[in-house]
């Protein structure tokens, strides 16, 4: 459908490449370990679990047109359909 996918996350290079592979996943991933872009985009926060509370990612997915403005986002995303999901706001 045209749409270029990256996948970002705090994980290491290292990391990626063995996940990229594990999975088979044609998808460029990127590494943010400072969390510099994850900030930028509001999704290095305060977590919770289990009565513990950290710092880390929430799952998040940005839909971005060819002139780099938003239009769509995805909070608090699993992975099962979300592939859907976004293929429908691409066709939208």
């Amino acid at each position: 459908m045209g749409a270029v996918v990256l996948g970002i996350s705090t994980d290491s290079v290292t990391s990626h490449g063995k996940f990229k592979s594990k999975y088979e996943l044609p998808q460029t991933l990127l590494s943010d370990p400072e969390h510099h872009v994850a900030e930028q985009y509001g999704v290095w926060a305060e977590k919770k679990y289990m009565g513990k509370t950290f710092m880390g990612i929430h799952r998040t997915t940005y839909l971005i047109d060819e002139d780099g403005r938003v239009k769509q986002v995805w909070s608090n995303v699993k992975p099962e359909g979300h592939a859907d999901e976004i293929l429908a706001a691409l066709r939208s």
